[in-house]
């Protein structure tokens, strides 16, 4: 007798193929981000061999990308190319076993678990998530300003000032972060001239007196960029004053600019708690305030922004979720 066939229990190649891609979408641990932190993150969670997802955003590499020479990141004496560091990164993270998507994250719902992640034209889910997207300096949006982006303009001392060695630099803002850095470039450049926009500094009152006493620090008060102008690299500035809007072209061998940075936090807007400084709050593990999410680098940094700092946050957010995902087994 012939057996009678049992549509019901028949799984086609189809199906098998359909719940193998369904599998395929659901992972240990999704990255956002493939800046240091992010891709840290992904070296050690692939040794864990957790087989990370790592969704690279609009920015591959973060703000390392931006950066021409990086000279203070350990083991490499002679300094490395910000893009050619990120490289090494993403090139390590691959060895080990991540895989590296280039999407953006279009919505991250963290109120149910597994978590879901949908990016352009697929939805992940995942056991836990790294937070690393990083955070932006904050722009002037004025002409000449993104033609000029390491090419005389930084937003970033630690990591360019030494590029500006004996040049006239300008510093645009007037919090303790600019003149924390307009400080700090003195051990370079001839001289460092401020603009602020008001007519007294925001910084604390001991940076206001370093900077007021100190031979190389100037100031243009009451003054906005309104263009950044050049000829391959920047040699000039249009500004502005606020009370008489007279204009006046100030000649520069480069500016700084540092009016604050914005975590990129968009898509967790009312999720997880945040701080006073509007970055994502973690605990000493870094996690956030819903177990199973974790944040590294600029996202919950409000006061180095170093690559090596986010590197080493990456790599502690990692152990963290490992730890973590070992409680759900």
């Amino acid at each position: 007798m012939t057996p009678r066939f049992n549509w019901r229990m028949r799984i086609s190649p189809w199906d098998k193929w359909n719940r193998s891609m369904e599998q395929s979408k659901h992972r240990k641990v999704i990255i956002i981000g493939a800046g240091p932190a992010g891709l840290s993150a992904a070296i050690y969670a692939a040794r864990a061999d957790l087989q990370p997802l790592v969704i690279s955003g609009m920015s591959l590499y973060g703000q390392v990308s931006l950066t021409t020479t990086i000279e203070n990141y350990p083991g490499f004496p002679n300094g490395i190319n910000g893009p050619d560091l990120g490289s090494l990164f993403e090139e390590q993270a691959r060895k080990f076993g991540s895989e590296i998507v280039f999407d953006v994250v279009q919505s991250l719902d963290l109120s149910a678990k597994p978590f879901k992640v949908v990016l352009s034209d697929v939805e992940y889910t995942a056991d836990a998530i790294i937070l690393a997207m990083g955070a932006e300096a904050r722009k002037l949006n004025v002409p000449g300003e993104n033609e000029y982006v390491g090419r005389g303009i930084s937003y970033c001392a630690t990591c360019d000032g030494w590029f500006f060695k004996d040049k006239n630099i300008h510093v645009v803002g007037g919090g303790d972060s600019a003149i924390e850095e307009a400080l700090f470039l003195t051990r370079f450049a001839r001289s460092v001239t401020v603009i602020h926009r008001r007519d007294a500094l925001r910084a604390g009152a001991i940076l206001e007196n370093r900077a007021r006493n100190h031979p190389k620090v100037k100031f243009i008060w009451d003054t906005v960029v309104k263009e950044i102008r050049g000829n391959g690299s920047v040699h000039e500035l249009l500004v502005e004053s606020v009370k008489t809007g007279a204009q006046e072209i100030i000649p520069t061998d480069g500016i700084f600019i540092f009016i604050g940075h914005d975590p990129n936090i968009g898509i967790i807007a009312g999720q997880l708690k945040m701080t006073a400084q509007g970055t994502v709050a973690v605990d000493d593990r870094l996690q956030t305030s819903i177990p199973g999410v974790f944040a590294a680098g600029d996202i919950t940094d409000a006061h180095f922004r170093q690559v090596v700092t986010s590197a080493g946050m990456g790599a502690a957010a990692a152990i963290s979720a490992v730890s973590y995902l070992a409680t759900l087994d």
